[in-house]
């Protein structure tokens, strides 16, 4: 059970950072490239489909989607922190909380899908624009207790990105739909 639970919550595995050359070329296209695989997975999907968990215990579709903003937007504001202050100290938020609102819970996914076309916009032209002295600035997680090199984090939010993407193209092949 456990590695099929596993499967379901990281079904394109666990984020790994290489540092490898191309990594973060790649991952900068991998966030441009978001907004409209996220728009193509969920075309043509039912209100009940986009209130399907794609795994028990987990959070719907359409919270999924929510998520993506939400999560991005903060990441956005902390590689902009980063790049304007000396290792500032980010500030965290609940995620389950904010997944739990009401418009995560029920709103239209349209408003969360087009914030993330204007958003990654941005963030895009803003990460195309940094030296490589510049990725090698930091921020510090108070909860992971971690500092961060921009370089890395851009390569985990390409990660998370794929990661929620594929919890709805799993889902909805494993539904059929």
């Amino acid at each position: 059970m456990k590695n099929i639970m596993e499967q379901l919550k990281y079904p394109n595995g666990k984020f790994v950072y290489t540092n490898d050359v191309g990594e973060l070329a790649n991952a900068i296209e991998r966030i441009s490239s978001l907004p409209g695989k996220l728009r193509e997975a969920v075309k043509g999907l039912t209100d009940a489909q986009l209130d399907t968990p794609y795994r028990e215990g987990g959070w719907t579709i359409r919270q999924v989607i929510h998520h993506i903003p939400d999560s991005h937007i903060n990441a956005y504001v902390r590689c902009k922190l980063a790049l304007t202050e000396q290792s500032p100290t980010i500030k965290p938020y609940d995620e389950v909380k904010w997944a739990e609102c009401e418009e995560a819970m029920h709103g239209d996914i349209n408003l969360s899908l087009n914030l993330l076309d204007s958003l990654h916009g941005r963030w895009v032209s803003f990460l195309s624009s940094l030296s490589a002295e510049d990725l090698e600035r930091t921020y510090y997680h108070p909860v992971n207790k971690k500092e961060s090199k921009l370089k890395e984090v851009v390569c985990m939010y390409a990660w998370h990105g794929d990661h929620h993407l594929a919890h709805i193209t799993s889902t909805k092949d494993r539904k059929k739909w």
